[in-house]
């Protein structure tokens, strides 16, 4: 093509897309999605839709509906990984999935198949002048929040993910558990080592005092409730255990779930920091403890984990119902334990309890009370690893429709993208309005520039 040529095309491009009737773009039917300017995704790990229909008969009964329930848009999403081993996936994939749209295998953070790294959600987020967060109740270097903000072949890189977060991503709020990663061997940090609840906790970084380096990069560090209250940012990491903000064991065994700071607390903390960045912000909030007390089949607990999720979603959807322009999105990144919910057990049909073998935790819990009742339910447990079953997700806001149906983790990524206004380069997708136009318009300008 000569040069007169693409001058001739270029002209023909910009008046096509300069010619386009407002009432093209925003007429009946036609309207344009309104975009999000904040995103607030609230993950269960773990959560599939038995153990919330088991939050929900501990918390508001049969006929009640959890807030997370009550969202307007509901779809279910496949959770499968492409690890080379098995098709059930891990946190880490799981997670990465959502964060970068490409499946991954079993301990992977941010990086694909091939262990090649790709921008993340978070990082698109904080490219466009968002402010970005991470509040969880596991390490805040954990495998979930990790695939947001750190890009690792291995999961276990936790003081390396967490070294990213300052450097890299430069996440502005960092809430959660694991101390032990952001300090070195010999240096306890404000929670002593080896503690009594779990003498096998203690500082293990080894990309030196990462806390020391936050105080340098201008973050106010807080280690309990008080200080976090107190704490105005806009940079705030807050570590509240040497671990998880819990102990995880079978029932009866010593667990504990009292974190020194709520879930819902961390959740309304971050989001009054970072909504005052007028261009949005993009936070990720984790309940860890369903998933860790799946693992030990510890139902009242992982009940009890449950209720401060739910709590922590009517916080997010007081500020989305207040603000107009964020998408709430609630879900899970898998199922774990083939968890079952039974009523009274019945001679008609005989039920073994699978605990009567030598060894094996897997089998009934309760009887729980039903809320607002004098019914009393059980829960069954069929193993103490994830499973492959499909688990809810609903929403929220702008792009909130875009959730419903049946769909991959990838779609996730995509609508969020979308919802951000996050594409390829930090330009809008196509095909979504005016937006869609001007970007179809400045591929076209820029292919064909020297």
């Amino acid at each position: 093509m000569t040069l007169k040529s693409k001058v001739v095309y270029l002209l023909l491009a910009i008046a096509l897309v300069m010619s386009v009737p407002l009432a093209i773009v925003r007429g009946a039917g036609n309207r344009s999605p309104v975009r999000a300017r904040s995103v607030i995704f609230l993950m269960g790990d773990g959560m599939g839709a038995t153990q919330r229909d088991a939050i929900q008969l501990v918390t508001v009964g049969p006929y009640g509906r959890l807030t997370m329930d009550q969202l307007p848009y509901t779809g279910m999403m496949s959770t499968n990984s492409v690890d080379p081993k098995t098709f059930v996936t891990d946190s880490a994939a799981g997670a990465t999935a959502w964060a970068i749209g490409r499946k991954t295998y079993n301990g992977a953070i941010a990086v694909d198949a091939q262990g090649k790294p790709w921008p993340t959600l978070l990082e698109e987020a904080k490219q466009a002048g968002k402010s970005v967060g991470l509040v969880t109740t596991s390490q805040v270097t954990d495998a979930s929040p990790a695939a947001f903000g750190a890009h690792v072949e291995d999961r276990d890189e936790q003081s390396e993910i967490a070294r990213q977060y300052l450097e890299s991503s430069k996440v502005d709020v960092i809430l959660g558990g694991g101390e032990d990663y952001w300090y070195p061997k010999g240096d306890p940090g404000a929670f002593p080592d080896h503690p009594k609840e779990d003498p096998e906790e203690g500082s293990k970084g080894n990309r030196g005092n990462l806390v020391r380096e936050a105080k340098r990069l201008g973050y106010t560090y807080v280690t309990d409730r008080q200080e976090l209250m107190a704490a105005r940012g806009p940079k705030v990491l807050g570590l509240f255990a040497n671990e998880e903000m819990f102990q995880q064991r079978p029932e009866g065994e010593g667990a504990v779930y009292s974190p020194v700071v709520s879930l819902p607390e961390m959740t309304q903390k971050a989001i009054d920091i970072l909504s005052r960045n007028p261009r949005g912000f993009f936070l990720f909030v984790e309940q860890e403890a369903i998933d860790e007390m799946g693992h030990n089949n510890n139902s009242e607990l992982l009940m009890k984990a449950g209720q401060e999720l739910d709590k922590s979603v009517g916080v997010a959807l007081d500020y989305a119902k207040e603000s107009g322009d964020t998408l709430v999105l609630v879900t899970g990144d898998h199922e774990c334990c083939g968890l079952t919910l039974e009523g009274p057990d019945d001679p008609k049909y005989p039920d073994e309890d699978g605990r009567e073998i030598k060894g094996n935790i897997s089998g009934e819990d309760g009887p729980f009370k039903v809320a607002r009742s004098s019914y009393r339910f059980k829960t069954d447990w069929t193993t103490t690893g994830h499973t492959p079953v499909d688990v809810p997700v609903s929403a929220y806001g702008p792009y909130a429709d875009r959730l419903v149906g049946n769909y991959e983790n990838t779609h996730l990524h995509e609508v969020l993208q979308q919802a951000l206004g996050l594409g390829p380069n930090g330009m809008p997708e196509t095909g979504r309005g005016w937006w869609g136009h001007l970007a179809a318009f400045w591929r076209t300008l820029t292919s064909h520039l020297p």
